[in-house]
């Protein structure tokens, strides 16, 4: 596992990568593809997207790599801020990490990341996604959020435990030995 603030960084990387991308298309695809059709009349989300000219965020449609760039970047900063840092803090609280198997350990963390990223980038998102045209109506932004956070907690948590993570660890740990700040490695 990642031992320096480097290797912290790059395994953040890692992850925020897949995630952004799993997220996107759950997004896009599973939650609102058969509206995106049915609004456009399209025969595919793809053809959707198109057809309107984008995704619609801040009030205007970007493309979907403006989107998933922008997302990467807050989530990107937000893992490496607090997602990280907080969830082993958390785990901590509930289980030590040196009597603990590694597997228990790990999976705590996964959850305590889910539990923090989950809430704070559904906040983004509503902020995102918010539909600007309508007017500022809090209850509406707060009711946005709620679904947010109901829609990807479920997809977050067995994602990331089943199957992001698992293959972070497989990836982190076959470029682990680049990473080293062995003297060694150095000459």
């Amino acid at each position: 596992m990642p031992e320096s603030k480097l290797q912290r960084m790059i395994f953040a990387l890692i992850t925020v990568i897949i995630t952004v991308h799993g997220y996107v298309f759950y997004s896009l695809y599973v939650v609102n593809g058969a509206t995106l059709m049915e609004v456009t009349g399209a025969d595919s989300v793809l053809h959707a997207i198109q057809a309107q000219g984008g995704v619609y965020m801040f009030g205007r449609m970007l493309p979907i790599w403006a989107l998933v760039l922008i997302e990467f970047c807050f989530a990107y900063l937000l893992e490496c801020t607090v997602g990280s840092p907080f969830s082993f803090k958390l785990a901590c609280l509930n289980f030590d990490p040196q009597k603990t198997h590694p597997v228990i350990f790990e999976s705590a963390v996964i959850c305590a990341t889910v539990g923090l990223m989950v809430p704070s980038m559904s906040f983004l998102a509503d902020i995102f996604y918010y539909p600007y045209y309508n007017g500022f109506h809090i209850l509406t932004f707060l009711a946005n959020w709620l679904k947010l956070v109901c829609y990807n907690f479920p997809f977050a948590f067995f994602s990331q435990l089943f199957f992001i993570q698992p293959l972070v660890r497989k990836i982190f740990k076959l470029i682990k030995p680049l990473l080293s700040s062995s003297p060694e490695r150095a000459a």
